[in-house]
Order: structure tokens, then sequence, then C-alpha cells
């Protein structure tokens, strides 16, 4: 499985037409809701119009994790400024704008296209995009100067941009216009966190069926909210392919390896803490072990599986939220034919279905564990923002439930 890691972009907005600072916010969400998460939001200043005779402007930065490319990002930028009623320019001098959206910096990428270039050209020579930049990227380096926004931005004189009365709350502001129901304190400057409080949790355990995109969920959870991310070491697994060809003859020895290795793994790396990590997510919890083994051992075996299993279950650390991700058979034989692993080609529904029900008598019998079923069918929260957006809400909710 190919895992996207994701890109900061660093972007501009600006809007002197209209009711700007609501355009601010229709921006903001819609860029969330196409491109990637939002991260930080700066404070909004009020401007002169600058080089052209126009209304003032209100402008801000936020700070994106996306996994687009720059080429993508600017077309997905491009595409807000025309729904939002942007229109071409008529001359070649400034015009007002309902939108203005400009790519900044994009991780510490150097590139000069005749569609981009990045860093931004004239970033350091408007103050009205420095000052809101340096509130949100004070210690990221630009890439050719090799010297600290913040350093940067103190070497330059921005005490003629107001941050007027009215417009102070504005981060806050923005942040609410994103999801309604906001009660976070902006001194924390990881925005997504007040919005999708996983970070509450000490571990979380993400679950689902071969196929159903747990690894991909817990990989883009960890890198957007600074958790520790546990992946399962299946692909090291020298009796997984040999399962798959003769499950008769290698069920046991699988199923003894699997529990041996995440039994170690859970017990090392989610009892430990990280300090740069605010939370540990993992792409599996060992109960699958029991599900699995269920279905492939005979009645004998399992019987003997068991009793290990539970010497080993009572001493790990229980998950504070275990999410299980649910998709039919049918778009799973879909993914995994996508994602073209060898091994798996020969994998039948009939097999899916007896692991679904596997995971669906579980969650039924379980009292102890907090447990969130989301039905991700429909969804593609890898490349679909929204639908991303749509699984955190879920999760979120989960949470915060009693």
């Amino acid at each position: 499985m190919t895992l996207h890691h994701n890109h900061k972009i660093f972007i501009a907005l600006g809007s002197n037409l209209g009711d700007r600072f609501e355009n601010l916010c229709d921006a903001v969400d819609l860029i969330e809701q196409q491109l990637g998460l939002i991260i930080k939001v700066a404070p909004v200043y009020e401007v002169p119009a600058m080089g052209f005779d126009g209304n003032d402007f209100l402008n801000s930065c936020i700070l994106v994790h996306a996994i687009k490319t720059p080429a993508e990002a600017l077309e997905i930028l491009q595409g807000i400024e025309k729904s939002m009623g942007r229109l071409p320019k008529t001359g070649e001098s400034y015009e007002n704008r309902v939108i203005d959206l400009d790519i900044l910096l994009y991780d510490d990428v150097i590139m000069d296209d005749p569609q981009l270039t990045v860093p931004h050209p004239h970033m350091l020579d408007r103050d009205f995009v420095l000052k809101p930049l340096s509130a949100i990227a004070s210690d990221v380096e630009h890439p050719v100067l090799k010297k600290t926004i913040g350093s940067l931005a103190f070497s330059k004189e921005l005490e003629h941009l107001v941050e007027e009365s009215g417009i102070s709350l504005s981060r806050k502001q923005i942040l609410d216009n994103l999801i309604s129901k906001n009660k976070s304190s902006l001194d924390n400057d990881h925005l997504a966190l007040n919005r999708f409080p996983i970070d509450q949790l000490n571990f979380i355990a993400i679950e689902g069926n071969i196929g159903s995109g747990k690894t991909s969920l817990a990989h883009k959870i960890s890198e957007d909210f600074k958790g520790k991310c546990v992946l399962e070491r299946f692909a090291d697994n020298p009796f997984l392919p040999l399962f798959y060809e003769d499950k008769e003859r290698y069920s046991f020895p699988l199923e003894m390896s699997f529990l041996a290795d995440r039994y170690q793994q859970l017990s090392d790396d989610v009892a430990q803490h990280e300090l740069f990590s605010n939370f540990t997510v993992a792409d599996y919890y060992v109960i699958k072990s029991l599900i699995f083994s269920k279905i492939t051992l005979h009645s004998e075996e399992y019987a003997l599986y068991k009793r290990l299993f539970n010497m080993m279950y009572k001493e790990l650390v229980k998950p504070d939220l275990y999410v299980y991700l649910y998709q039919t058979e049918e778009r799973l034989l879909e993914n995994i034919k996508k994602r073209g692993r060898d091994y798996e080609q020969n994998i039948e529904a009939s097999y899916l279905a007896q692991i679904q029900q596997g995971y669906s008598d579980f969650i039924r019998s379980q009292k102890d564990l907090k447990i969130k079923v989301i039905d991700v069918t429909d969804l593609d929260f890898v490349n679909n923002q929204a639908d991303y957006i749509k699984v955190l809400e879920q999760i979120s909710e989960a949470i915060v439930a009693n």
C-alpha cells in the first residue's frame, strides 16, 4: 500500500469586495473541504489596496495539510476562486476581487513554473502577507533565503497594518465558521485538534476488514494530529503468502506468528509515549487475532490458541476508542484488486464475509470497549477531503459522547 504523506502548504487569503470577512470564512471552508485539513489560521488584518485605487483588503494566512501536488493544489484554489465569483483580470494592473488565494510556501520546495512559483516571489515585499504568515510560521525557514519567516518579518516595518477592533477575534470566527459547535481555545496553535478532539485520547485503534482503508486512515490521522502511528507489520510475515496458497497447512503458524508480533508491538509501541506525540493511533488491535483465528483454525487448534490469547490480552493496554471501518464485500474486493498485492488476488467474497461476521459478533458482545462503527462504503477518505472530514466528525462525536 502506498501511503500518501501530507505536505505543509501556507496559503494567503485576501478579499476587498462584498462581505470581505464572510468571503474569507467561505474560502477557508472550501479549502478544507477540497484541499486539506486546516491546521493553523492567522489573524485577519485590514490594509489599503496596494498598487491600484480600490477598496481596503482583509488579509490572512492559513496552514493546510494536503496530499496534493503543487499543481493540483493550485488548480483547486483557482477553482475555489472561480466558484466564489472571482473574475479574470481585464487589464495589467491589480483589481478589486472577491477572493484571492496564493500559495506562499509548499514544504521546502523551490520551483519556478510558468503557472506557479514557490516560494511566492512577492511574499517578502507585501507586509499584508508577511505579517499574518509570520503569526503561524515564525519558525519556518524560507527555503531560498535560509532565514526564518519570523526573522524576515521582524526586519521589516509592519506597523501600518491595522488589526482593527472587531477583527481581533477573527481567527476564532473563522474557526467557528468551519465547525459551528467549536468550543476551542486559540491558545493551542494546532487548531485542528480543537475542532476534532482526537488528542483527548491516549490510544485509538482503527480496524476493518481486508482492504477497508484502516492503514491509510491511521496514517492520515497521525500526521494531521501529531500522533504516534503504529502500523501492523504484516508485510514481514513469511507465512502470509504461504497461507493464501495453502490455508490448511499454514493457518496455525500464521496466526501464532501474528499474535506474537502484535503482542510485542502493542506492548512496546503503545505503552511507551513519545515526547512529541499527543496520542497513539494503530491500524489494528490484538482482538483481530482472535477473529481471524476462529475462521482459519480447526476447533482444537483454536481452543489452544484462545488460551494463549487470553493470557496475553489481559496484559495489553486497551484503546480509549475502537473504530471499525465497515465496507461491503464488493467494495473490499475492488480495493484489494486496486492495491495489487499478488498474494491477495485470490481472496474470495465468502472469506471476507466470514471476517465481517467475526467483527460483527465481537462488536455486539463488547461491554468494556468504546466502539464506533463507521460505514465508509461510499467514502474515499484518502483522495476526497470532504469524505475525510466526515470520518473525523464521526470519530469526534464518539469521543465526546457519554
